[in-house]
């Protein structure tokens, strides 16, 4: 759609996905095996016929950067691009971003550019898994004649924290909106009642509360406009809860599978998850399969394994091990005897030469992969991390939080960090 120009917002540290995020941006994290968060928002906008994408990022950007320009490359002939947005010092100002709609206000020369006569901004974010056609939601915003429209989905109490909770009228105004609310009072305002779901061919299902999805489709004069209030700093703190005191506001609702993939624990179930018999989320949809770099490795080896509804990435070696519900990502080498269970391994950037195994083997350095007879349980293994011979990764003190050299805990999960190394005989 030649009239719609998305911007995908990267975030800030991700602090709550550390360490996935000490050495890259949140939506180059990897998922699945083989892909980057950033791909799900990427490939929903070229699915709903908009290519022309930019990616808003201030910390850790250098994989980001080459992954996008790995994997989206157009043609000549056409108008589109997906392009980095990386926070630089400018006239705008010379600080980190403050805040989402503070990020969209650096980049204005970019995003809101003169010689781009589109009529409308997507605003996505970067770490959420789902799949959506933008297309509909840009229908119900011109037929509502909003100003903004904000993509809602039903969720219950339980799922309310960290979201920002509102309430709408009969025709899909929102009237209240509240980001991340904290007191039992709040809740109690926002409830609503089962029709607001049914009227609109949604089953509850116990759901009695709507949450923003963090998905705008804002005018392209009205976002200038609320971007010149300095105080706007956020879209979901500021922007919306003050803009639907005086413009008129739509509610998109949506009763897909949609993820948010904020913390340590969401990320690790998200891809559990993807091992179930049918998944909630389908990577297997030819009429809109997600697009990520083309690597051309050979396809995985397996020998004499024994594997369970687990999914394993291209360019891998499994040698005489035992995986239960494991996700197994790029070019992952598992020694014999290991046994992996529930774990995420995000695989390697590279295979090692016999000579660089060798002069490991000289230094006492475990190779990259899993090594032989190894005990994996319930952790996440970064990329290019080393796992020595007999090693135990599995929370065997049922911590809950713990920073250690070369692994952290979180939410009681392992994750060894990238390009990490555990020693042999380790035990954690």
């Amino acid at each position: 759609m030649s009239n719609v120009i998305a911007v995908i917002l990267g975030g800030g540290r991700g602090t709550r996905l550390f360490p996935l995020t000490r050495d890259r941006a949140k939506p180059s994290v990897p998922i699945a095996g083989k892909f980057r968060l950033v791909d799900i928002p990427i490939s929903n906008c070229l699915h709903s016929g908009m290519e022309r994408i930019y990616v808003l990022t201030q910390f850790n950007s250098v994989s980001l950067n080459r992954h996008i320009a790995q994997a989206y490359r157009f043609d000549t002939y056409r108008r589109g691009f997906v392009q980095i947005l990386a926070a630089q010092q400018t006239l705008m100002g010379d600080e980190w971003y403050q805040g989402t709609a503070d990020a969209v206000k650096h980049n204005q020369p970019y995003i809101l550019n003169p010689r781009f006569s589109d009529d409308y901004v997507l605003i996505l974010a970067g770490d959420h898994l789902y799949r959506m056609d933008y297309r509909k939601m840009l229908k119900v915003h011109t037929e509502s004649n909003a100003d903004i429209t904000v993509s809602v989905i039903p969720v219950s109490k339980e799922d309310t924290s960290g979201l920002g909770i509102l309430q709408t009228d009969t025709n899909g105004r929102i009237t209240d909106f509240v980001e991340k609310p904290q007191t039992e009072e709040e809740l109690h305002k926002l409830r609503v009642e089962p029709d607001v779901f049914t009227s609109r061919g949604i089953k509850p299902k116990g759901r009695e509360f709507i949450a923003s999805m963090g998905i705008y489709i804002f005018n392209r004069n009205v976002l200038q406009e609320v971007l010149q209030d300095e105080t706007n700093m956020d879209f979901g703190r500021d922007i919306i809860p003050n803009s639907i005191k005086t413009r008129p506001v739509s509610a998109y609702f949506f009763d897909g599978y949609w993820e948010d993939i904020g913390t340590i624990r969401s990320f690790y179930s998200a891809n559990i998850a993807l091992t179930d018999t049918t998944p909630e989320f389908n990577f297997y949809d030819e009429q809109s399969p997600i697009y990520t770099n083309r690597r051309h490795l050979p396809s995985t080896k397996v020998n004499s394994s024994s594997i369970r509804s687990s999914i394993l990435a291209e360019g891998s070696i499994i040698d005489d091990s035992e995986l239960d519900r494991t996700i197994v990502g790029i070019r992952s080498i598992i020694s014999n005897g290991s046994r992996i269970y529930q774990s995420v391994l995000m695989g390697a950037d590279f295979y090692e030469s016999d000579e660089i195994k060798t002069d490991n083997t000289k230094s006492g350095i475990p190779n990259v992969g899993i090594g032989h007879k190894c005990l994996i349980q319930n952790a996440i293994i970064d990329k290019n991390a080393r796992i020595g011979d007999n090693a135990v990764i599995a929370n065997t003190k049922n911590l809950d939080n713990y920073d250690a050299d070369d692994y952290y805990i979180r939410d009681g999960l392992v994750i060894v960090p990238k390009d990490a190394t555990i020693l042999p005989d380790t035990v954690i």
